[in-house]
């Protein structure tokens, strides 16, 4: 009831209101704003009667009896659904968090992931988003975000898609879904996963308030991935945040002619970690033996010849026909050597032999000869 009250007149992450109630206890807190006796340290008088204020108008009876009848529960520090990775916050700790939805945030929060970014996203970003989201649902991941539009709003769905877990972290009253826009998509999220905020029914959301809420998004989680974010952006706020705490920050790389991916780029040029598929998140953010696939590029027939037979392939000429001693000078070997492997190439399918020369087959002269280019 008290930390009710206290979610009523504090505005989230507010560090001095914290501590307050760290070294006062939530009743000692309640008592000092409704009789105006004791005040935090370093409240000025103007601040002390704006808190003083809210305390008057606070109703926390009403604001759970509200939350019940909506199916919304409050937990608070200490509650066995309390996430004990949001404590990691110190005094910038929620008061309590609003919880929609049946599943328990302890236990989801154990083993989630953070997916931001740009609200204005472009179509690389959402598809990558959902990607990311149901790649990292389908391995046992609770894919956690904001709810906005965008990316945010992709992670979800892509999570829902694939028919696992997903938490919405909004900057508001949970039983008041914003954006408006995203009624619908909020609305399932809360039947399938988990909608959860600071703020208590009703409440409507701010600048600041979407900035100092994703600092929840960032402690609740392993690790934060932002999709696509320009160089000023609140999902490379959520990305920093999580560096401080400890948490993983990670980065989908994009074209570096978007401005949408500078500020991606700007954070993997610092401690972030370059991912492009939930594969590469799980490794990172999972436990031991969680690896992603190696990455390597396709197998080709020559790959798997031994050195010598590789070598005396590389010295024939891409066209025209060359002698076996020409080839051994080439491939830095003897004259017989050189015979014994054309043999060998040739029947594998990579040469064949007119009169005295060896030339590569039609097959093996556009491979070759765009490898050299390569080179």
């Amino acid at each position: 009831m008290h930390r009710a009250f206290l979610a009523r007149v504090a505005e989230p992450g507010d560090e001095v209101c914290g501590r307050w109630i760290r070294e006062a206890g939530a009743q000692r807190a309640v008592q000092g704003l409704l009789d105006g006796g004791e005040r935090p340290r370093g409240v000025t008088d103007r601040r002390w009667a704006g808190l003083r204020a809210r305390a008057e108008r606070a109703d926390p009876e009403k604001d759970l009896a509200a939350a019940h009848a909506a199916g919304i529960r409050f937990v608070c520090p200490g509650d066995s659904e309390w996430p004990a990775q949001l404590d990691d916050l110190g005094d910038a700790r929620p008061t309590g968090l609003w919880v929609r939805g049946r599943p328990s945030l302890r236990m989801w929060a154990l083993r989630s992931v953070a997916l931001v970014g740009a609200r204005a996203c472009t179509e690389y970003g959402a598809h990558m988003a959902t990607t990311l989201g149901a790649g990292l649902a389908e391995r046992g991941w609770v894919v956690v975000s904001g709810g906005a539009y965008g990316v945010d709003g992709a992670a979800h769905r892509g999570a829902l898609a694939a028919g696992g877990a997903t938490v919405a972290v909004l900057a508001c009253g949970v039983d008041r879904p914003y954006p408006r826009g995203h009624t619908e998509l909020i609305t399932r999220i809360a039947e399938q996963g988990l909608v959860v905020g600071e703020l208590p029914p009703g409440e409507h959301p701010t600048p600041s308030r979407f900035i100092l809420r994703n600092r929840v998004i960032a402690a609740l989680t392993r690790g934060t991935v932002v999709v696509e974010a320009a160089y000023r952006s609140g999902a490379l706020v959520t990305a920093r945040a999580a560096q401080r705490l400890g948490r993983f920050a990670m980065g989908v790389p994009g074209p570096v002619t978007s401005g949408l991916s500078a500020g991606v780029h700007e954070l993997l040029r610092g401690e972030a970690v370059l991912v492009t598929d939930a594969a590469e998140v799980a490794e990172l953010v999972g436990d031991m033996g969680e690896l992603a696939p190696d990455r390597r590029g396709p197998v080709l027939p020559r790959d798997l010849l031994d050195p010598g037979a590789g070598r005396v392939l590389a010295a024939l000429p891409a066209r025209g026909l060359a002698r076996a001693e020409e080839i051994a000078l080439g491939a830095g070997t003897t004259t017989d050597d050189t015979v014994g492997r054309l043999y060998e190439l040739r029947s594998l399918g990579f040469v064949e032999r007119h009169g005295d020369g060896w030339k590569l087959t039609r097959q093996m002269m556009i491979p070759v000869r765009d490898d050299r280019r390569g080179r």
